[in-house]
């Protein structure tokens, strides 16, 4: 249904005769479903009416509804700043603390746009029936006045302020100029829905949606039952949307603990992912494991990256955040690769005509380096923290410690302990029972 955006493949986009909302009559909507490089699916709508000429332009998210919600903060201080892309989806609220401006979730249509784009609109809606109000309402009129007076300042940058972007789905996003170093004046977090959130989202339960009848037990599958055997699930392509199978098996890692391993494989689009996730819980305190990679050999180690699992490479000043990839169990080399493809593929600016000059130049570099850690060229650090410690790197020389391997475990912030999904009472019994 998506197709890539191509200038040699051109997709027409349908178009539905539909209601105008400004003068009644009926306009044309053009609808097309395509996919933006580097980012995800979109569906793009463009309404126009010919009677009163009134047009209407809209993006929504074609992919499907992250996990978990996102918290983005920006500190921004240059006028590179206010050029930082944002992508919003319809559920997302944007807040502004230093002039107390919030624009609410489901005002305004899911959009690609910048930070000045955000405010410039803003004063443009503000603005629109000011000449009426200036008779009508004079006291609305000042304090609207004041108000646009106040954004107008922060687009000339006359102080620094933060722009937080509150999205329950998860699809939102605002562009990190210094790729592929980390943002120091940009904050991500992630964090559980409620209730309330998940209904707007259209998400229920199945005992919410069945809650006149009861609830039948299931006999659950024990451990050992699924040592014995590879599970089979019938599952949806998460590339193309076919009826694909998912494959799931419980195994032990030598000198680690038990995981969860699935593959899936589409046989109409040959796609194939797998992701391995902990069969143990929460570890009482994180994990932060640093490896010297000074020789091709260590490429062949072993590694588990759970969903948690931050990794950084010092040398190329790279971070990578744990939910890019999710849960990986491949060699040190697949890792890197995968990280490459990732960049190359799924990051909105990690590349082609959707990054800014400067960071495109960058990432160039990057590419580069990172190519030559993959063939072994390249002495480098990696560093995996995970703060559910479930993630292990192979020890060479096991069961004696690996003289190229530091490993160190640490208290959780209570902010970690928040991410995943741990509160005080839990934390403390969760101790006491340590």
């Amino acid at each position: 249904m998506f197709s890539d955006i191509s200038g040699d493949d051109y997709q027409k986009p349908q178009e539905i005769e539909s209601l105008c909302t400004n003068c009644g009559k009926n306009g044309i909507t053009r609808i097309l479903l395509t996919r933006i490089p580097h980012y995800k699916e979109v569906i793009l709508m463009s309404f126009n009416c010919e009677d009163c000429g009134y047009q209407n332009n809209e993006i929504q998210s074609g992919g499907q509804i992250q996990e978990k919600g996102i918290i983005i903060e920006v500190h921004l201080t240059t006028e590179r700043d206010l050029s930082r892309q944002v992508v919003k989806s319809d559920y997302a609220s944007i807040t502004v603390p230093e002039i107390d401006l919030e624009i609410p979730s489901l005002s305004q249509k899911g959009e690609i746009t910048t930070v000045e784009g955000i405010l410039s609109r803003t004063m443009a809606g503000l603005g629109q029936d000011q000449a009426v109000r200036k008779h009508m309402d004079p006291d609305g009129y000042e304090k609207i006045e004041k108000f646009m007076a106040e954004i107008q300042s922060l687009l000339k940058l006359e102080k620094d302020f933060k722009l937080i972007i509150d999205d329950p789905s998860g699809n939102s996003h605002i562009e990190n100029p210094h790729l592929p170093a980390a943002d120091p004046g940009r904050m991500e977090k992630h964090y559980q829905r409620t209730n309330a959130q998940n209904h707007k989202l259209g998400i229920y339960t199945e005992e919410e949606i069945n809650s006149d009848k009861p609830i039948e037990d299931n006999d659950e599958l024990t451990a050992e039952k699924l040592e014995e055997e590879v599970l089979h699930f019938a599952t949806n392509c998460p590339s193309c949307g076919a009826p694909a199978q998912t494959n799931m098996k419980i195994t032990n890692i030598p000198f680690f603990k038990e995981v969860v391993i699935m593959a899936t494989v589409c046989d109409t689009c040959d796609v194939k992912t797998n992701e391995v996730k902990s069969g143990g819980g929460i570890e009482p305190k994180g994990k932060r494991i640093t490896l010297t990679v000074t020789d091709k050999s260590d490429l062949n180690r072993d590694v588990l990256k759970s969903e948690t699992c931050d990794l950084k490479i010092p040398e190329l000043e790279f971070e990578m955040g744990g939910a890019a990839l999710g849960g990986r169990f491949t060699t040190l080399e697949g890792l890197l690769n995968n990280m490459l493809d990732e960049i190359e593929q799924n990051s909105f600016w990690g590349g082609g005509d959707g990054a800014a000059p400067d960071v495109a130049e960058k990432m160039k570099k990057f590419k580069a380096r990172l190519k030559e850690c993959i063939e072994g060229d390249l002495e480098f650090t990696l560093v995996l923290d995970d703060p559910a410690g479930n993630s292990y790197l192979q020890n060479l020389y096991a069961p004696d410690p690996d003289p190229g391997m530091l490993i160190e475990e640490y208290e959780r912030t209570f902010e970690q302990n928040d991410d995943l999904g741990i509160n005080d009472m839990k934390v403390e019994n969760y101790q006491q029972d340590s």
